[in-house]
């Protein structure tokens, strides 16, 4: 199965709100904080299957969930996660009450790994970790990590949460022409053209599910992280 944690703790986080639907032309400057209430990472270790089950045996697979844009303009931590349940369950809660348990403020939601604890919570499992990507950009064993995540969770209905940061110059589709600290769900991938599927609770320029390069998505976690 796949690696474990890259539990490399941030000592300062800087920005991480989400930017509302409806934003002015500036940005939230919520300050990142680490939460003290770190799960101890699981005692089982995740073997690594053979390579052809680690990279997929299908050139693409996209998951089914059920989408919801953020409800206010810095529930985007809460909308994300709902999105990656909806993967696997149909038991929902509410956005209101994911805030209320990552905890998230009008500042945002501090940090992956309370979006980590709140995905096992919810689907009574230990198979969520947080991994840190602090270099930016991210190193080689950062990306591989990452891909391999993301087709082997992808392969087996697993949706992963990304922490991002996306400056001007490095936007998604529809984005607004400021850096945006922000979270979304990515619930598919295509090996083919190394392309990840997004779910974006922001709905940016209408834009809820689109694909990104897999490179793209690289770039735009550091420094944050991602649960998978």
């Amino acid at each position: 199965m796949r690696l474990t944690t890259l539990l490399l703790a941030v000592a300062t986080a800087t920005g991480l709100a989400c930017t509302p639907v409806a934003a002015a032309a500036s940005s939230d400057n919520g300050n990142g904080i680490l939460a003290t209430d770190v799960a101890p990472a699981p005692a089982w270790v995740r073997a690594m299957p053979p390579p052809a089950k680690v990279y997929g045996v299908q050139a693409a697979r996209v998951l089914n969930i059920q989408y919801q844009v953020q409800q206010t303009g810095y529930w985007c931590g809460p909308a994300a996660t709902r999105i990656a349940l909806s993967a696997k369950t149909g038991n929902l809660p509410s956005q209101q009450q994911l805030a209320n348990q990552l905890p998230t403020t009008t500042n945002g939601t501090d940090w992956i790994g309370q979006v980590t604890r709140v995905l096992n919570n919810r689907l009574g499992t230990t198979y969520y970790e947080t991994k840190e990507m602090p270099n930016d950009p991210p190193t080689q064993a950062q990306r591989d990590l990452l891909w391999r995540d993301v087709v082997y969770d992808i392969d087996r209905g697993w949706a992963i949460v990304a922490n991002i940061v996306a400056p001007a110059n490095n936007h998604p589709p529809g984005y607004p022409n400021y850096t945006v600290w922000h979270y979304f769900t990515v619930i598919g991938y295509d090996s083919s053209n190394s392309s990840v599927k997004i779910a974006d609770p922001a709905n940016f320029g209408g834009y809820q599910q689109y694909w990104i390069s897999f490179n793209q998505l690289a770039t735009l976690i550091p420094p944050k992280g991602y649960s998978a």
